[in-house]
């Protein structure tokens, strides 16, 4: 990798303070044309894989961005002293159901978990990885919500389809199936003795 166009993405991506797409960078590279800036992004992903350094560029959020390898992140954990955003209980299953029927309201989120989720949906809000989308078209006009950029990004995803399916995630509480272990040979069997051949005075 030595081309001017790739050091000038790889200094774009690096400055960038979130995932930036491709589109944006072929906006902000108008002199150059867009299928060599998205060679020169391939290039670039494919150098940083093979090389395996402490970062690689990676597609998420529908963009770029530079990210440390999850096998080093307990190390920079250690060195930047910071504590990765915790999510209650609630806030996860008030996450998932915004991710997997956005747009949706506040009432359907809260028939669906059968508690009051005002709270949780505020703190939600506060932390970005909800947004509000707009109001529904339905009377009182209540406000629905889905998930931000911020949520792809914190969970490592490209877009939304890349959540995983019902279906995998079925899979991950199905008991494994382990072959069936031969009797160990313990020696011959001995008959047990019945009563009448005790030896009882």
């Amino acid at each position: 990798m030595s081309s001017t166009l790739s050091s000038i993405i790889e200094s774009i991506i690096f400055t960038s303070d979130s995932a930036i797409s491709t589109d944006r960078i072929c906006d902000l590279l108008d002199e150059f044309e867009r299928d060599e800036v998205r060679a020169a992004l391939s290039e670039l992903a494919e150098f940083h894989e093979a090389r395996g350094g402490g970062f690689e560029l990676v597609a998420v959020a529908g963009g770029w961005q530079f990210r440390t390898r999850a096998t080093y992140q307990g190390y920079v954990t250690r060195h930047i002293k910071a504590r990765a955003s915790k999510f209650s209980q609630s806030a996860l299953e008030t996450l998932a159901i915004v991710a997997y029927r956005q747009p949706i309201t506040r009432a359907e989120i809260e028939h669906l978990r059968g508690v009051d989720c005002g709270g949780v949906l505020k703190s939600l809000l506060e932390k970005r990885v909800v947004r509000i989308l707009g109001k529904k078209d339905i009377p009182g006009r209540p406000l629905i919500y889905g998930t931000s950029k911020e949520f792809l990004e914190i969970f490592g995803l490209k877009d939304l389809k890349s959540l995983p399916t019902l279906k995998e995630i079925q899979a991950l509480d199905e008991v494994p199936q382990y072959e069936r272990q031969e009797e160990l040979p313990l020696g011959q069997a001995r008959a047990v003795p019945v009563e009448s051949d005790l030896p009882f005075e």
